[in-house]
């Protein structure tokens, strides 16, 4: 398994990770998630993605659960903190008190002393940002935190944050998790050159556009029943989720035949062309999409194959 550096930092991660939103603690029963888990581990990921709200903490047990007999310092571990955990008016944000009681919280689910990665999961246009960075900078010096980053941040808001970080001697974000993938192109223009030159690693989530990169899809009229176009996750595909984006993707589907890898293996390899992305993130109900996705990692594919991908996603991309 690759393993890229996170950003300008020390820190490596493998160019695979394994994520849980939607997934684990939820829609996917705890033995198959911990199967999951234990095989993306056997497979070489390094990197394991939670957060506080998936399933309102169910997700960070399960994961903590199904790594706790594997060796701690073996893995990096990232959850995230803004989203409400609760009714009460302190429940939510990005303040001291929310985000330091949460990561006890998330700390307690995890089953482990330290997370490596703490990510803000949303800007908090509530919260001062020099409370926020000054309470990471704390964390990390307590040492319950050894990185911390942001999370669909834009290019602006990241750079106030370094600027900050580095006028008060505090740690810098090291990351930034934004959704990525051949039909969600949004960071290229301002974000990706903003954490390159600042040097923050990118860890991308839903690479494979919430499956659609899989080719699982041939018709929106006509999707498989256990899908997450079948059911209510289908709100988030909405942007994308049409007839002609899955006749290009059809398209593109036969570039990955000929190339001699599968669809959702090419749709990784674009992300990692890209030299700031650090991880993609992916989901996995079944083992068979672990080992599917992982051997992405090590894949040398014809960069004539990532020219013709491209052109056939670029025109009905979203930006």
């Amino acid at each position: 398994m690759e393993h890229r550096s996170l950003g300008r930092w020390g820190l490596k991660v493998s160019t695979v990770g394994l994520g849980s939103w939607l997934t684990y603690g939820e829609s996917v029963e705890e033995e198959a998630a911990t199967a999951c888990i234990k095989r993306a581990y056997e497979q070489g990921v390094t990197f394991f993605d939670t957060a506080n709200v998936y399933a309102r903490g169910r997700s960070e047990e399960v994961v903590g659960r199904a790594l706790a007999d594997l060796p701690r310092e073996r893995y990096i571990l990232a959850t995230k903190v803004y989203f409400p955990m609760g009714e009460g008016p302190n429940d939510r944000g990005l303040s001291r008190k929310h985000v330091t009681e949460q990561l006890h919280a998330s700390l307690r689910r995890l089953g482990t002393d330290y997370v490596d990665l703490y990510q803000c999961h949303r800007y908090d246009v509530e919260t001062p940002l020099e409370e926020t960075c000054a309470t990471m900078a704390d964390l990390v010096a307590a040492g319950k935190v050894l990185y911390w980053g942001v999370s669909e941040w834009s290019a602006d808001q990241i750079a106030h944050a370094v600027s900050l970080c580095r006028a008060h001697g505090w740690p810098e974000p090291v990351s930034n998790q934004p959704q990525y993938s051949a039909l969600w192109r949004g960071i290229e223009e301002r974000v990706l050159p903003t954490c390159d030159e600042l040097g923050l690693g990118q860890v991308v989530w839903s690479p494979l556009a919430m499956g659609i990169l899989s080719g699982k899809y041939r018709s929106v009229d006509d999707v498989p029943p256990e899908s997450r176009a079948a059911g209510s996750q289908r709100t988030f595909m909405r942007r994308y989720f049409t007839q002609e984006v899955l006749d290009a993707v059809a398209e593109a589907k036969a570039v990955a035949d000929e190339a001699g890898v599968s669809l959702s293996q090419l749709a990784l390899r674009w992300c990692l062309r890209q030299p700031g992305v650090s991880s993609v993130i992916v989901g996995a109900t079944r083992t068979a999409h672990v080992d599917d996705n992982v051997a992405a990692a090590d894949l040398e594919v014809d960069p004539g194959a990532l020219e013709r991908f491209d052109a056939l996603l670029a025109p009905v991309a979203a930006s």
